[in-house]
């Protein structure tokens, strides 16, 4: 699914500068957001997981399993971006069978890389004589 093409027409669009927090690790996931221009940094504790460009998804993951955000993410330019309410979200979903593809899809990315460093990490612990258990 082209995620540009599909929301270029959106009349409400959020403009936010370069250094706005979009949302903190622990907020309520009320929303995810369609990035249509700039870059933002998805952030773990102080570890950047992600650079993120559009037509990236982000905070996705709180709207589809209610739970608090599990990241911040930082914006490194200015952004203009789409946000997305859970019923909007509900809505896309239910129309749109190739939204829901692209969200799990990003999803599982997101996940691969998270196991792969994960699994670079583990390597290191046991490179340096300790066995992971």
């Amino acid at each position: 699914m082209d995620l540009l093409a599909h929301f270029r027409s959106a009349r409400d669009t959020v403009n936010l500068p370069a250094g706005a927090v979009l949302f903190a690790e622990g907020d309520p996931g009320t929303n995810m957001y369609v990035l249509l221009e700039g870059a933002a940094d998805i952030c773990v504790g102080d570890e950047i997981v992600e650079s993120a460009l559009p037509p990236a998804l982000i905070g996705e993951m709180a709207l589809v399993d209610s739970t608090a955000r599990s990241a911040t993410v930082v914006l490194r330019s200015a952004c203009r971006l789409i946000s997305i309410e859970r019923s909007q979200f509900d809505l896309l979903v239910r129309e749109s069978p190739e939204f829901a593809r692209q969200v799990m899809t990003v999803m599982a990315n997101r996940l691969r890389v998270m196991n792969e460093n994960l699994r670079q990490a583990m390597g290191e612990i046991s490179v340096r004589g300790k066995r992971p258990k």
